[in-house]
């Protein structure tokens, strides 16, 4: 999030697409709005917002809404509470599942902001190891 410019949130692949602005935006908000329906009480944007003009806002309200879930699930939730069911979108979840699914669902999203990221021409962060540029900057030549 915190490699995104303003200029950059309007990259798309396709004119019809989701913008980088409106998934970063999507995955802040999303945090708020799983856990929410979880049970959690997540501080985070409304669920329906619209997406901040700004990068740095965006990035910003992710990393609060990020600690926040994570507050949330330590105070609210114990281990045992794990396997309890929730109602998430009409069907019953574990609370584990709705974690799982979470993440899957960042993983998901920020691998098609990393896309974006470079035709945008912004540099790609490495998440689970160095990004093409990353092995450089580590004095390693990058796996072809």
């Amino acid at each position: 999030m915190k490699s995104l410019t303003d200029a950059s949130l309007g990259q798309k692949v396709t004119p019809e697409g989701r913008s980088l602005g409106f998934l970063a935006w999507h995955i802040a908000i999303t945090l708020g709005e799983m856990g929410s329906k979880a049970g959690l009480n997540v501080k985070a944007p409304a669920e329906h917002s619209d997406p901040p003009s700004s990068a740095s806002k965006i990035a910003e309200e992710y990393e609060s809404a990020a600690k926040s879930l994570l507050d949330c699930v330590q105070t609210q939730w114990t281990d045992s509470m794990l396997t309890d069911l929730v109602n998430m979108y009409g069907e019953k979840w574990p609370r584990h599942g709705v974690l799982s699914a979470l993440i899957k669902h960042e993983a998901h999203h920020r691998a098609q902001m990393t896309v974006l990221m470079r035709q945008a021409g912004l540099q790609v962060p490495g998440i689970y190891g160095p990004s093409k540029e990353e092995w450089g900057q580590l004095g390693l030549k990058a796996p072809q």
